[in-house]
């Protein structure tokens, strides 16, 4: 048997479109799905590495120091690779980000993936991973309000964010949820964004979208999620509904208040304790490091659940739920996957 050098197709975002190739909605969510299978099964495996670089070297530099009063977000500057195996392919998706992207025209990160052959791990296809990145991550706002989210009448949502995870979100409760969801309210820092994304995303959904510029319809929701890139929390704990669930796929965006009160009187749960723990920049895990403790050993004693747990962490206890995702590595992995077949189906 003669090994040939591989080729590496490098697949514009241009070509999936005009072949029709890029994944639906559905199709995100069946690929997701059979990364959570094969995730509890053991079959498939990730990590995630992320080098954070310092604030105040950015701001030193010349050209950036006179804007840095009027910069209200958390800068995000970090360099990520997220890594993973199954049993057919490997992956690693590179990810740069820096929120000053946007005043330059430029999105917040960007996100590339390469594919690889399982067994030489040689390289199979290059992608642009941003909307693959965005599509996976939608995909978690449809595990909760399927598993934590039960009322017998339609709910309303609150949306925190109005970028491509925020649109994503709202594509897969559409999806998932468009019977039992009344109506999507959306904020965001600027409130021409949180108008613009409910322009955009209309037509494509029957749930109703309601850009709002404060909280006050917060109380009213069955489920808040946060998307954003803030530096301090968005809400204040009294402002939710007492057992409302919350979905946190953003930073540090969340109070002490209302994670205290979930600790210790309902239900808290991470896609996975050890990577959201290490990555220390979520809300979460931020409260367990600035009391000097680990989340990922004080989470089992304290009784806090993985998605990536076989069994037990769909259970939850009366009062609030509160689910942290950081983005697991093996959700990209079958999202290229599958991508990949379909561009190849789409090829002949």
């Amino acid at each position: 048997m003669t090994l040939h050098e591989p080729v590496l197709d490098v697949v514009s975002t241009e070509e999936l479109r005009r072949l029709g190739a890029e994944l639906t909605v559905a199709e995100t969510h069946e690929a997701v799905a059979t990364a959570w299978r094969d995730i509890r099964s053991g079959s498939a495996v990730g990590e995630k590495a992320v080098l954070s670089l310092s604030e105040d070297e950015f701001w030193s530099i010349a050209e950036f120091k006179a804007e840095r009063e009027s910069f209200a977000e958390r800068l995000g500057w970090k360099l990520s690779s997220l890594y993973g195996v199954n049993p057919r392919f490997g992956g690693v998706k590179i990810i740069g980000a820096n929120a000053f992207n946007r005043r330059r025209g430029l999105p917040r990160s960007t996100s590339t993936y390469l594919l690889l052959e399982k067994t030489t791990l040689r390289p199979v296809a290059l992608f642009d991973g941003t909307a693959l990145s965005a599509a996976r991550t939608g995909t978690y706002a449809s595990l909760v309000l399927e598993t934590f989210v039960e009322t017998p009448m339609k709910i309303s949502v609150f949306l925190f964010g109005a970028g491509p995870v925020a649109r994503s979100v709202i594509d897969c409760l559409s999806l998932t949820g468009a019977e039992r969801i009344e109506r999507i309210l959306i904020r965001s820092r600027l409130p021409e964004n949180a108008a613009r994304l409910a322009d955009e995303a209309a037509s494509s959904t029957p749930i109703a979208l309601v850009p709002v510029t404060d909280n006050a319809a917060l109380c009213d929701c069955a489920l808040a999620i946060t998307a954003t890139n803030a530096r301090a929390p968005i809400f204040e704990d009294h402002e939710l509904a007492r057992e409302a669930a919350t979905l946190h796929l953003g930073g540090d965006e969340v109070p002490g208040a209302y994670l205290k009160r979930a600790l210790r009187t309902g239900t808290v749960i991470c896609d996975d304790l050890k990577t959201v723990s290490r990555r220390n920049s979520q809300s979460i895990s931020l409260y367990f490091s600035r009391k000097g403790l680990s989340l990922e050993t004080a989470g089992p004693l304290l009784g806090i659940g993985e998605m990536s747990a076989p069994t037990g962490w769909q259970q939850s206890r009366p009062g609030p739920v509160c689910v942290t995702c950081v983005g697991l590595p093996t959700l990209d992995l079958y999202v290229a996957e599958a991508t990949w077949a379909k561009l190849l189906k789409a090829r002949g």
